[in-house]
């Protein structure tokens, strides 16, 4: 048996496509939206998501809309030989690529970082 055999409903994917009546009224709140930049549906899913949780409906809430890699993607190489592995593939299948640490594989914490132990020393047994 096949679905379009038992499924009633009609399914209309062309552009101009409308919800029947009897759909929408079975709805409560019906909101479409959709990436303004047509690039990447789901990063302004997200996006989305953080600026509902951080409003309660009376403000709108500061929020950029797009962090420092944006609609982007990322690689992460630990060595320099898969750094150029990395730019072969990127070569291979004529994607466009930034080294933002401009070839630098040295990763150095902040002079702030590992200074001061968070664990609080042990002085011994009571007795």
């Amino acid at each position: 048996m096949r679905a379009k055999e038992f499924v009633s409903v009609k399914i209309n994917e062309t552009a101009d496509a409308k919800i029947s009546r009897r759909l929408q009224a079975a709805t409560r709140g019906l909101n479409v939206y959709s990436d303004a930049e047509r690039r990447n549906n789901d990063y302004v899913m997200n996006r989305l998501g953080q600026a509902v949780a951080m409003t309660d409906g009376t403000f709108v809430p500061e929020l950029d809309a797009k962090s420092w890699i944006g609609k982007g993607k990322s690689t992460h190489p630990y060595t320099e030989e898969e750094q150029a592995m990395l730019k072969m593939a990127y070569r291979a299948i004529g994607a466009k690529h930034t080294d933002l640490n401009n070839g630098d594989m040295d990763s150095e914490e902040m002079a702030e970082v590992n200074r001061v132990s968070p664990v609080k020393s042990f002085k011994g047994y009571p007795r």
